[in-house]
């Protein structure tokens, strides 16, 4: 009796994969300076992104269903809107259904912005505004929008992106030197609109709260969330299984 042999073809799945996070509103960071949406690491339940010192980046949300969601959006536990130490509580960016919204820096006033770079932890804004303890991470809280049922309260008022979310924040690590950890920085001032608009949240708390963080290559590397880089054609272990399909052998030569 023959044994049969039943090809499987398996897709494999790396690590580092480029797709946006979030349920409610997708979340994604956006390299501005070299056109690309930067792939996201996963580890201990929590998403990495590597940050390239000097890049200016932005954060693009979009609402992934019916009904207006409030994003209230911090960077390094800053809000982005406000400049305040983040929390839940403050003002945000209103998404429409379906609509996209790019966050792209530190909002100065209704028609601009101070643009968000990869610098080191010392020259972020978090640090020089005496608030260094959060660097590192990209928070966005989404609260639903009250449907009222006779007569509404008075709202509040949030801006609104007409064009082109507080955080979740990671403890200090111990185990890195400050000098060495990536941070945002306040960049070029640049025309972004927003108007203000009302908004009721449906509750106190957020729907959904989703954390991005963010380091250097060295850093992730040095955390084992990215594969350690070899050079040189010796520093390379032989591998077994180098290909996957078997070639043509090269034609005969006469």
């Amino acid at each position: 009796m023959f044994a049969k042999t039943i090809l499987v073809l398996v897709l494999l799945v790396p690590m580092r994969a480029a797709f946006p996070l979030g349920g409610l509103s997708d979340v994604t960071v956006f390299d501005r300076s070299q056109g690309v949406e930067l792939p996201v690491y996963h580890q201990g339940g929590r998403y990495y992104v590597e940050g390239q010192p000097g890049n200016e980046y932005e954060i693009r949300l979009r609402n992934q269903g019916e009904g207006d969601l409030l994003a209230v959006v911090s960077v390094d536990g800053v809000n982005v809107i406000t400049g305040q130490t983040a929390s839940h509580a403050q003002p945000g960016y209103v998404l429409e259904d379906y609509q996209p919204v790019h966050v792209a820096g530190w909002r100065k006033r209704l028609s601009k912005i101070a643009r968000f770079f990869f610098t080191r932890l010392q020259d972020s804004y978090a640090a020089r505004t005496g608030r260094p303890d959060h660097v590192g991470v990209i928070g966005v809280a989404l609260f639903q929008r009250r449907v009222p049922v006779q007569v509404e309260p008075p709202l509040s008022r949030m801006p609104m992106e007409s064009s082109s979310g507080a955080a979740a924040v990671p403890e200090r690590r111990a185990e890195e030197k400050a000098d060495d950890r990536l941070g945002t920085g306040h960049g070029r001032i640049e025309g972004s609109h927003a108007r203000y608009t009302s908004f009721e949240r449906a509750s106190d708390r957020p729907a959904e709260v989703i954390a991005i963080y963010y380091d250097s290559r060295a850093n992730l590397i040095a955390r084992g969330i990215l594969p350690e880089e070899r050079h040189g054609a010796h520093s390379r272990d032989p591998d077994p299984f180098p290909n996957t399909f078997v070639p043509d052998p090269p034609a005969h030569v006469r």
